[in-house]
């Protein structure tokens, strides 16, 4: 009997001891957990827009905006057939981009921008995507976001992009206050290395996608759970 109140008593403290390292975990604890855990459940992973170079990844980047990626892989293989570099694209009409951009949303202001980041790429650049972020931000439909997915999986440049997974799923795991996607990407890149940040910004868009849905069940989210539940 004896032995069984100490065991109840041990259990018990073991509980408080797990429930106070918990509360008092640090944020740079608590991102060593998640990236421990998300490169055990994404050793590899593809970019999920499909492309074949950085002016093919500039445009599905830009046209995922308000959409889902399935959805851009899904136009686009029609679209590049037609213009897969920014000489064909700026021969097309906006008529023409439109028709076959048409299945997404944002269509009319897609198809406008495709033509002028085309055009200007031609006249200023000799048809060649630039490697800064200042003449990227520059060309039409792409900020600071998409500026970043290219400099990172077109170009290998460390970046951290932050979409709405990414900006949703720190708040969630107290990693940021993010009142916006800026502080939450200044946020990441003081709390990671960068030479993780290419591939765990991506391991973290896949995790939100298939374990944390923005909208329906959050059974699946054992990552929240292994840092917040007591």
């Amino acid at each position: 009997m004896a032995g069984e109140a100490k065991a109840k008593r041990l259990g018990v403290e073991g509980g408080k001891a797990a429930i106070k390292m918990i509360e008092n975990m640090t944020k740079k604890q608590r991102a060593k957990i998640v990236q421990e855990e998300l490169e055990k459940l994404y050793p590899e992973l593809p970019i999920p827009l499909d492309h074949k170079d950085a002016y093919t990844l500039m445009v599905a980047v830009a046209l995922s905006a308000q959409t889902t990626d399935k959805k851009v892989n899904q136009i686009t293989p029609a679209l590049f057939a037609a213009a897969d570099t920014p000489e064909k694209m700026a021969r097309l009409s906006v008529e023409e981009i439109r028709e076959l951009i048409k299945q997404i949303g944002l269509t009319n202001a897609k198809a406008k921008n495709l033509k002028k980041m085309a055009e200007v790429l031609v006249e200023k650049h000799n048809s060649v995507v630039p490697q800064t972020y200042e003449e990227l931000e520059e060309l039409a439909g792409v900020g600071h976001k998409t500026a970043s997915v290219v400099m990172s999986q077109g170009f290998g440049f460390p970046a951290f992009p932050v979409d709405t997974h990414i900006h949703r799923l720190m708040k969630q795991w107290k990693l940021t206050e993010g009142k916006n996607v800026v502080q939450t990407e200044r946020d990441a890149k003081s709390l990671w290395n960068e030479s993780v940040w290419n591939k765990l910004h991506l391991q973290i868009i896949y995790y939100g996608r298939e374990y944390s849905p923005a909208r329906g069940s959050q059974e699946k989210d054992f990552l929240t759970k292994m840092l917040f539940e007591k």
